[in-house]
């Protein structure tokens, strides 16, 4: 059974505050759950004002407390920014807080820029030991690890799902290897989406936690009434990749009519390449889309980015994919 998801990054509008995004995000998450999608993630950003999710196990607890049956994530915790035994005590105390409800993904790069790695008091080579990581972090979960000499309190037998999550095919080589959920991140990065996929299929070794290869793919979906009003709506995503081609950590910016007078020709190319993959439209538009991408992937599951700037507009958007995923599931 096809499934479909949300990833969140907590964006921080222009003339708002991280404490609205932090609100309208756990609003979303209610929403999100009536509308029968499977799971709603949070990305861990540093240094990023437009972008309030950085302490990514307290927002998890937030929206998890604010819902009742949808799962609540991280898409993802770039590990090599932490200590695994601190992030099994918080998925561990999150698991026993929202029992069944917590999914853990994994990312091996820092996600920010050197100069705040060192502010995290992390080093650039941390992430060369990211599949011991993983592993480590994987045993303080495990129901043997309330014999081990050193615990992570609460996390033993709580057995928190992992992923690993990926933009290249490191990811699904790992993933492959360890037996684990796999989510390819084509909403920013699809130009090796086919050969990701296949090495995380062909390698695949079955594990306690998954018996099959199991694939997610992440996708941007502006949806609208109208195609033309989804294209405007879209702007404020194409604006947000300028910027950061600009490396300016701006807001969250409203859409505008003409986006052409934004970027620059070669900000478009960029930007192009990497939302290649974007579905933008009506419900048709957006129908034939998922269709289409389910088909040409044959994911389990899609993980959706809709940044909508105006937030009754973004919901009517993940409203919209959710009506349209019904029609095709």
């Amino acid at each position: 059974m096809k499934k479909l998801s949300i990833l969140d990054l907590v964006r921080v509008k222009e003339g708002g505050t991280p404490g609205q995004a932090l609100d309208e995000s756990r609003d979303l998450a209610q929403h999100a759950e009536k509308w029968d999608y499977e799971r709603l993630w949070i990305a861990e950003h540093h240094n990023f004002p437009g972008i309030a999710s950085a302490a990514v196990s307290v927002v998890i607890g937030h929206l998890a407390a604010g819902t009742e049956k949808i799962r609540i994530g991280a898409g993802g915790i770039m590990l090599p920014n932490h200590s695994p035994m601190v992030i099994a005590e918080q998925f561990g105390t999150l698991a026993h807080l929202f029992p069944g409800r917590i999914d853990l993904g994994l990312g091996r790069a820092p996600g920010t820029d050197p100069a705040t790695v060192r502010a995290l008091r992390r080093t650039p080579n941390a992430a060369e030991s990211f599949p011991q990581d993983v592993l480590e972090l994987q045993g303080y979960f495990s129901e043997n690890a309330a014999n081990q000499p050193v615990q992570a309190v609460p996390a033993a037998g709580t057995e928190v799902p992992l992923w690993i999550l990926g933009s290249s095919q490191f990811g699904a080589s790992m993933a492959a290897e360890f037996g684990l959920p796999y989510s390819f991140a084509s909403h920013f990065a699809p130009q090796q989406l086919h050969a990701a996929l296949e090495i995380y299929r062909t390698r695949f070794k079955p594990s306690k936690q998954s018996a099959r290869p199991y694939l997610m793919v992440g996708v941007n979906i502006i949806a609208a009434e109208t195609d033309d009003e989804a294209t405007f709506l879209a702007t404020t995503q194409q604006m947000s990749f300028a910027d950061l081609f600009r490396k300016s950590r701006s807001l969250m910016r409203p859409p505008i009519e003409d986006i052409d007078s934004y970027w620059t020709p070669f900000e478009k190319a960029q930007a192009g390449q990497m939302l290649a993959r974007s579905i933008i439209g009506s419900p048709e538009t957006v129908r034939f889309g998922l269709k289409n991408l389910f088909e040409e992937t044959g994911a389990d599951e899609l993980i959706v980015v809709s940044d909508v700037f105006d937030h009754a507009k973004r919901l009517r958007s993940f409203e919209l994919i959710a009506e349209a995923f019904e029609e095709i599931a």
